[in-house]
């Protein structure tokens, strides 16, 4: 490296419950990386919350989104407290973030870890995909309303959104990932059901796949893509859904993988004209939170996927095998995973071998 440095700035949301104690040990982990490969790391932290709605009626700031727009990234712990509704919280801080910094891809790698046993007997370490999820349009949109409230022709109205541009680009996202995988990408459909929104995504899906000719696709209804992802998770390399569609899928296939509680994901912006947000995928454990055994690695995965997005593939692969490893050739887990090691006992595994690489 020749002495150089590169330095981060990065926004630090720990949010609520075990989401405080999952941040620490990522950014010592990330700090230790950083040292063998030149990267320095400035950490803020807002404590944007359920906990700060609760005493100021806001999760974060008027002028939050502000106060983070010139980070490089941001890192989120957990969202979420019982007394505070989840649509509150996730209006309130998740989706502001996700949206005004148009971070359009939702991204979910799915992994059978060596030594986190899958639920199905049947995936092994050879389940390695991805899921790439449209973020910030699709089924979730603002539109519609409620009519008639509390008489008996009560009626809600939902207006799916899929823009020409909004699902052109994540489809290219998906296309562009699988030419760096395997060449393989399962795009996710339900346009025998449901007439307007998804022939318009095959259409798309089509004509952005004739632009990628190394790779080989397929779509797939929904309902018999779900039962697959169960029955055969090897044969996937990348899934493509619309934003519901890839949210069902990739809580799924950490299910699959045996690891919601270790899956990271990352919200991007492609284009980097604004941060992207990197975040375990697990809640905010009222139920354990406080008492120090938070399982640290989705975390810790997740600042992995961190280093990727800035261009430092090599300190995020260190990182990945770190805490694998760990897995792999010790019986030191957290009690989520059955054991019962602390979450400071088992960031100091992975430490050690970061110092070992």
């Amino acid at each position: 490296m020749g002495g150089m440095t590169t330095s981060y700035r990065i926004a630090l949301i720990s949010g609520d419950g075990i989401g405080a104690e999952v941040l620490p040990p990522t950014c010592a982990v990330l700090d230790a990386v950083g040292r063998r490969h030149g990267l320095t790391f400035t950490y803020d932290a807002f404590d944007w919350s359920c906990q700060r709605y609760l005493t100021e009626g806001a999760m974060m700031p008027a002028d939050g989104l502000d106060r983070i727009r010139n980070h490089d990234a941001v890192l989120l712990g957990a969202v979420g407290w019982p007394g505070v509704p989840d649509h509150v919280s996730l209006w309130g801080l998740l989706i502001p973030i996700r949206r005004q910094f148009r971070q359009y891809v939702n991204l979910r790698p799915i992994r059978v870890l060596e030594g986190v046993p899958s639920p199905l007997t049947k995936a092994t370490s050879e389940v390695d995909f991805v899921v790439v999820r449209e973020n910030v349009e699709g089924e979730y949109s603002e539109i519609g309303g409620r009519l008639n409230r509390g008489f008996a022709e009560e009626m809600a109205v939902q207006e799916a959104v899929f823009t020409r541009a909004g699902t052109e680009r994540i489809l290219h996202y998906a296309f562009e990932t699988a030419q760096q995988r395997r060449g393989q990408l399962v795009s996710a459909t339900k346009s025998n059901g449901i007439v307007h929104t998804m022939p318009f995504w095959d259409q798309i899906a089509k004509e952005v796949g004739a632009q990628y000719p190394d790779v080989t696709w397929r779509q797939e209804h929904i309902d018999a893509l779900v039962a697959k992802v169960v029955l055969d998770p090897a044969r996937f390399d990348v899934i493509v859904g619309s934003n519901l569609f890839g949210d069902i899928l990739s809580d799924l296939a950490g299910a699959v993988a045996g690891s919601i509680g270790v899956a990271p994901a990352a919200n991007l912006n492609p284009e980097r004209d604004f941060p992207s947000m990197f975040e375990p995928v697990h809640g905010s454990a009222p139920d354990i939170a406080g008492q120090g055994i938070a399982n640290p690695l989705g975390a810790i995965w997740s600042a992995s996927m961190m280093l990727d997005h800035l261009g430092h593939p090599e300190a995020g692969a260190e990182i990945f095998d770190a805490f694998a490893s760990v897995l792999a050739t010790t019986n030191h887990r957290t009690p989520d995973l059955g054991g019962d090691a602390t979450t400071k006992e088992f960031t100091e595994l992975v430490l050690d071998n970061v110092a070992n690489l």
